[in-house]
């Protein structure tokens, strides 16, 4: 990612301020034939595992890209707030048009995980932090242990520990204290 260093953020506190609210990310794995492949998913994030963290996610077993997720590094690529900036939103007369936002990518290798217990804890965590702002949070204890099997054999679960984290919130900092207080004034604030 291209970050020059005014829109430079850090990547580790940047995706905790991002969470949960971006937690749909987009995971990027080379295929096998060299073909970029992209697989949406809510990814969870545990901040403690590794020096950066580490993310788990899940997906359909039939997916391909579960057969090449451990051949290459990945890419998980979170969005953060973000807006269209038109000129006639600035103080002064001599922008152009552009787009404010803040974005994570993190890389990693993927691990995918085989153990049924282990796979099972993964789901707990994901659904956990999907539910708990809920008054009854639902966990996969509701479900049949038969029924939960089955469902637990269609996926294939992984983990990423990131080796790699950058952060960019590109918000105006290169523009006039005058300028950043009329984009304020017009859209809100992006980043609070």
């Amino acid at each position: 990612m291209y970050v020059p260093p005014h829109f430079s953020v850090p990547g580790k506190e940047t995706l905790i301020r991002l969470l949960p609210e971006a937690s749909f990310a987009i995971l990027v794995s080379t295929g096998e034939d060299g073909v970029p492949l992209a697989t949406h998913l809510p990814f969870s994030y545990d901040e403690t595992r590794g020096e950066n963290g580490t993310l788990i996610a899940h997906m359909a077993r039939a997916n391909p890209h579960g057969k090449v997720l451990e051949q290459s590094e990945a890419l998980v690529i979170f969005q953060g707030p973000h807006a269209y900036i038109s000129p006639s939103y600035y103080a002064s007369n001599t922008n152009v048009p552009t787009w404010n936002y803040v974005a994570v990518h993190a890389y990693g290798m993927p691990k995918i995980i085989e153990d049924t217990g282990s796979v099972r804890r993964l789901l707990e965590r994901l659904t956990f932090d999907n539910e708990k702002e809920l008054s009854q949070p639902w966990n996969p204890d509701q479900l049949d242990s038969k029924r939960l099997d089955g469902l637990m054999r269609g996926i294939t679960a992984f983990e990423i520990p990131i080796e790699r984290i950058e952060g960019k919130a590109k918000l105006g900092q290169n523009k006039s204290t005058e300028d950043q207080a009329a984009i304020q004034a017009t859209i809100g604030e992006l980043w609070k």
